[in-house]
């Protein structure tokens, strides 16, 4: 007797290949019939009128704090996501040591934007090893989840306070391997690092991997090389360019480790897409050297949210990075003053400041919460500012401090059928890879934890650009293959049971909106998928009609069991 039938549903499996009529049934987790099943089940679901796809597989999230206050790892699944890879860009929180958790907490806080207050009273961290720390997972999450082992992370344990002020000397970065080693014996799935300008700790200093030497990052990289099913992730830098320095560290990286590398993050619309070829060429640089080299590409807009409350991106100004950090009902007195707004506002109009992160005038109020604001919503500042006589800078923080600090503001951008072609240009790139959600990361700034019911929604349906069957290629098949994932990824005889049920003409996501509900009662941005009625995990359904099920039957995927050495072709 089957345990699970999907029955009458178009099964577009994963492997780029047509869409056919196919009934699924499943036992023990596994996909064990696909065509005609006629076999008895346990449960039945009539997929009558809609797809049913392999899970999405996201390969670029910061899930490892989340895990704990949050098993279902939402909102991702109800998009379809049903497999997660997390300690992205050096940030895991394994391996960890008594002196070093407060650090990573507060580095964690500044860097990924996730609240202190809920990595405080969220997380336990009472692991030391990743394989502790992978065992804390097991047997209590929704979705499947692996993990990186993280350079600052490493970095911080070995080297304390001088992981923040020097290069590592060569018996530090012997120890260094030594951990790398010891946490990808224990599963982890490889290597992650950053050596990104805009990644600072929790003082306002460049986080612990960049003081990295470049013969640092390359011995740690040639760890993963003795470990089957590793990869390497890593953040190169911000900005339209890489330095030639740069395109050959990535290229030494991925030949030394004699695995793929991908990086994050590139975004492409119509107005960039030379620079975006121009970062593409490093995987033929990869390539001709025996490696592997891929860019992590969205397939949406990367917008903003902001808010003064917690201040992320807006500590980056000069000098406001203290205001930034104060309690919110002395931040809420500072801005309030008439003195410190005029001190802030003048620090931030340097000309070496960046325009759009002072650009006032052309921000628009997304979300406010009391009545007396709730006017404002959807409105640009300049027309505030006009209409009530007042510098876009006092209109902006006028709403925001009736708003208690709760105001949260953007920057609209468009989203044409031209920036779509350009996109997809790219995400067809075999030099490029669906991904860079950052779920877990950011949470009350961006909500791109919805990328794959976007693509869906608009590259396939509004604009009719690619077929619901590449889509799911690329959203599954294609991550599965670049991190040797086995078994997953497609629908096929003997493949683990991940299936996401859809309903390809109403598939989409909800608005975002503000949620309070993390440890301490921190915001997150937060929106529910349209469209997809069952979400199934190993042959378990954790989500069906866009609510979560009791379920956790998540696999903690661990290399060399969960993962076979990805191949560079």
């Amino acid at each position: 007797m089957l345990d699970l039938v999907i029955r009458g549903g178009q099964l577009i499996d994963g492997t780029g290949g047509p869409r056919r009529a196919a009934s699924v049934g499943i036992a023990g987790g596994r996909v064990v019939a696909i065509g005609d099943v006629d076999d008895p089940a346990a449960s039945v679901i009539d997929a009558d009128g809609r797809v049913v796809a392999p899970g999405f597989i996201d390969v670029h999230t910061h899930f490892d704090a989340q895990v704990f206050w949050d098993p279902t790892l939402s909102p991702s699944p109800l998009h379809g996501v049903t497999t997660v890879m997390g300690g992205n860009c050096g940030f895991s929180v394994a391996p960890l040591n008594a002196a070093a958790a407060g650090y990573l907490m507060r580095m964690l806080a500044r860097v990924e934007g996730m609240p202190l207050s809920a990595l405080e009273t969220g997380v336990p961290w009472n692991w030391r090893t990743t394989g502790e720390y992978l065992d804390t997972l097991e047997d209590r999450l929704a979705v499947n989840a692996g993990f990186m082992v993280g350079h600052s992370a490493i970095r911080r344990v070995v080297m304390g306070e001088a992981a923040t002020e020097r290069e590592a000397t060569e018996d530090e970065i012997a120890a260094m391997a030594r951990l790398l080693h010891i946490g990808l014996e224990a599963g982890g799935l490889g290597f992650s690092s950053t050596m990104a300008e805009s990644h600072h700790d929790g003082e306002g200093r460049p986080v612990p991997s960049r003081h990295a030497s470049h013969a640092e990052l390359l011995a740690l990289a040639a760890v993963c090389a003795e470990h089957p099913g590793t990869s390497l992730e890593f953040l190169p830098s911000v900005g339209p360019t890489f330095s030639d320095s740069t395109i050959n560290l990535m290229a030494e990286l991925s030949r030394v480790a004699r695995r793929p590398l991908n990086w994050n993050l590139l975004v492409a619309h119509q107005g960039n897409i030379a620079q975006c070829e121009a970062k593409l060429s490093v995987g033929d640089l990869a390539a001709r050297r025996g490696g592997k080299v891929v860019a992590l590409a969205m397939p949406m807009r990367v917008a903003s949210r902001l808010n003064f409350l917690t201040g992320v991106i807006l500590d980056m100004l000069p000098g406001w990075h203290d205001a930034m950090m104060l309690p919110p009902d002395r931040k809420l007195q500072l801005l309030s003053d008439p003195v410190e707004r005029r001190r802030l506002a003048e620090l931030a109009a340097g000309p070496e400041v960046p325009t759009q992160l002072n650009n006032w005038a052309e921000r628009r109020i997304v979300e406010t919460s009391t009545e007396a604001t709730e006017r404002y919503r959807g409105r640009l500042v300049a027309d505030i500012a006009t209409e009530e006589g007042k510098e876009p800078f006092d209109a902006l923080l006028d709403v925001v401090c009736a708003d208690s600090l709760k105001t949260t503001f953007d920057t609209p951008m468009p989203d044409t059928r031209a920036d779509w072609e350009a996109r997809l240009s790219v995400l067809e790139d075999p030099r490029a890879l669906i991904g860079g959600s950052d779920a877990g990361a950011h949470l009350d700034m961006i909500g791109t934890f919805n990328y794959p019911t976007y693509l869906l929604a608009h590259a396939v349906r509004e604009h009719e650009l690619m077929t619901t069957e590449r889509a799911v290629h690329l959203l599954t098949g294609a991550p599965a293959r670049l991190y040797g994932l086995v078994d997953r990824g497609t629908i096929t005889a003997g493949a683990a049971a991940d299936v996401v049920i859809f309903d390809e003409d109403a598939i989409d996501t909800a608005p975002l909106t503000t949620r309070f509900d993390l440890p301490g009662g921190g915001p997150r941005l937060y929106a529910e998928g349209i469209g997809i009625t069952h979400v199934v995990v190993n042959g378990t359904v954790i989500a069906e009609d866009g609510v979560f099920t009791e379920a956790r039957p998540g696999a903690v995927l661990r290399s060399g069991r969960d993962t076979v050495s990805p191949s560079l072709l």
